[in-house]
């Protein structure tokens, strides 16, 4: 009973840092254009 409950905790815990780390790489992504804009700017 119990491994079932861990591997059910760990594949939400997977989904929610993958689904993070899409946000800042999009995040990420979108500011870096205006990122390399300001550096060229200065």
């Amino acid at each position: 009973m119990d491994d079932g409950i861990q591997k059910s905790c760990w594949g939400v815990t997977a989904k929610a840092v993958v689904g993070f780390a899409g946000i800042l790489l999009l995040a990420w992504l979108i500011g870096g254009s205006e990122t390399a804009a300001v550096l060229a700017a200065s």
